[in-house]
């Protein structure tokens, strides 16, 4: 029986017989660089990421052209983590299927590390702003879904949860917007760092609307005294913090 771990996926001629390509890279090394030097953090690791997203990963560690791979996070359905990555060592089985009727089967490897970005979750919220305060980490991408970005309702009202948000502060952060808005707060603590926060999502002016939610939620923190003017001079700076 073949099984969806890294260690499975040593049996390598069983999963070729079948069809199914396996990473030709160590998937362990690549998997281990990226806990110690995290380069790449993603947000919303649902099925889009995994097979799209982390396919393109996956070929550019098999070019060489990267040497770890992404750190995934999720910040609204937790039992993906537990359910989906855990329990197959953060590999997935990808299943492409051609317009010529074909499939291609092929283990991903790309996906090093999978987060729960929950406040309440002491261990995962510490390693979290472990990853943000890292000086290697480059870049965050993001498919959350336009909605994920949004704060208010259509009548200009804050949703109870973003309200919930500036009420308590960074270190109970629960949306997306104000999870992203607290590991900045992190890194701007931490050596104010550079970093790139780019949208994935389909969606017209998707950098403006995630750099919207951003300095919003930095701004009503500053206002409550949970940030100081620093750090809103900081994320408004798209020479140090782009939202591309």
């Amino acid at each position: 029986m073949l099984h969806l771990t890294r260690e499975g996926i040593q049996n390598r001629g069983e999963w070729e017989r079948i069809g199914v390509k396996l990473p030709t890279y160590d998937v362990g090394a690549a998997q281990n660089l990226a806990k110690h030097a995290p380069r790449w953090v993603h947000l919303g690791i649902g099925n889009i990421f995994r097979i799209f997203i982390g396919g393109i990963a996956d070929d550019l560690l098999e070019s060489r052209v990267l040497d770890r791979g992404i750190t995934c996070v999720e910040s609204f359905d937790y039992d993906i983590v537990d359910k989906i990555y855990k329990p197959f060592d953060n590999l997935s089985l990808s299943v492409i299927l051609n317009e010529d009727g074909t499939r291609e089967y092929r283990v991903v490897g790309a996906l090093t590390e999978a987060i729960k970005a929950r406040s309440g979750d002491v261990q995962d919220w510490a390693r979290l702003k472990e990853i943000f305060s890292s000086k290697e980490l480059q870049m965050v991408t993001f498919t959350i879904t336009e909605k994920g970005y949004a704060l208010r309702n259509t009548q200009g009202s804050y949703f109870p949860l973003i309200e919930e948000d500036i009420d308590n502060g960074p270190e109970k952060a629960a949306s997306a917007p104000a999870i992203v808005t607290a590991m900045l707060c992190t890194r701007y603590r931490n050596g104010k760092l550079p970093l790139a926060l780019v949208s994935l999502d389909n969606c017209s002016h998707n950098g403006e609307k995630l750099r919207n939610s951003v300095l919003t939620m930095a701004s009503e923190w500053r206002a409550k005294g949970y940030v100081d003017e620093g750090f809103l001079a900081y994320v408004s700076d798209e020479d140090t913090v782009a939202f591309p």
